[in-house]
């Protein structure tokens, strides 16, 4: 069996799997999302945090030295390449569609690396429209990552609680008006390590960051 096999198949038993709570708005939560082996290989990427003092709750703020699974780092990084290749496949499409109904098709996969440190936050906001599925798989294996994940609101000044952090666990949401979610500032003893994957409409502008710019989702 080939690792991208071994890699599918172990994202679609863990959506298989899921916990879907449908307030606020329709979510999943996911755990196992990937093999543990693929978790290490991505923990040990040579990217180094942004040494940002201040994000004003925006990840906007850091956007010339955002990690993206482009074409370049796919061809340096083996386990960005066997990524971008899962998610890009139609038996994984297949399934996260049966599962959230979002709106994939003619879209294009984009995957960001994340490394938040310091008093990093994000004020509570929605997806932009042309995101039209999100999903996070955090990586961090540290006791204290548990409290890592993201923070879930009914609307901009209304929290109303945390998705489960910690390794291999996963977040979706099919983005909406109501989908409202960021960061509070919290102890970040390290560096808080996930994955980000969205697909979005061929509007995107930054063609840079889509794994495959001339392959959109059919």
């Amino acid at each position: 069996m080939s690792d991208i096999t071994k890699i599918q198949n172990t994202l679609i038993n863990s959506l298989h799997q899921h916990q879907r709570d449908d307030y606020p708005y329709p979510h999943w939560f996911l755990n196992n999302c990937l093999p543990e082996a693929v978790v290490d290989e991505m923990l040990s990427l040579p990217f180094m945090p942004s040494d940002i003092a201040d994000t004003y709750g925006r990840r906007e703020t850091n956007n010339d030295s955002r990690v993206h699974f482009g074409e370049k780092n796919r061809t340096q990084h083996p386990v960005m390449e066997k990524l971008s290749k899962v998610f890009q496949d139609q038996k994984t499409i297949y399934t996260l569609k049966a599962l959230t109904g979002a709106p994939l098709e003619d879209t294009f996969l984009r995957i960001e690396y994340c490394q938040d440190t310091g008093n990093f936050w994000l004020e509570p906001h929605t997806d932009i429209g042309v995101k039209k599925f999100t999903m996070l798989i955090y990586l961090n294996r540290e006791p204290e990552a548990v409290e890592w994940g993201t923070d879930l609101y009914l609307d901009k000044d209304t929290y109303l609680g945390r998705a489960p952090g910690g390794s291999n666990r996963g977040l979706i949401f099919v983005p909406a008006n109501n989908t409202w979610h960021g960061f509070k500032v919290r102890p970040l003893t390290g560096t808080r390590k996930t994955i980000i994957i969205n697909y979005v409409s061929a509007e995107w502008l930054n063609r840079h960051e889509l794994c495959y710019p001339d392959q959109p989702i059919t």
